[in-house]
């Protein structure tokens, strides 16, 4: 098995939007989805994420995500990092 090069990409795509209700992932209005961004690793992702996470701590109902599209894009080969 060869290892992956260092700089080797692993896009990630941070969203969130408002919850319909605070125990589901439901959201309220899909057109309202705030799309902050895509991130070319786990770390850069996780800042942008948790800089929304508290920007909107007075509104319980805001949820923001992490998804980890590079094991969307290569299921057959899930990188254990991030």
């Amino acid at each position: 098995m060869t290892k992956a090069p260092k700089d080797k990409q692993l896009p990630h795509l941070v969203f969130g939007g408002e919850l319909v209700d605070l125990h589901g992932t439901t959201f309220k209005d899909l057109s309202k989805l705030d799309l902050v961004g895509m991130y070319p690793s786990y770390a850069a992702a996780y800042v942008a994420w948790k800089a929304k996470a508290q920007s909107t701590v007075d509104n319980a109902h805001m949820r923001y995500f992490i998804v980890h599209l590079h094991r969307l894009l290569d299921p057959d080969h899930p990188e254990k990092a991030g």
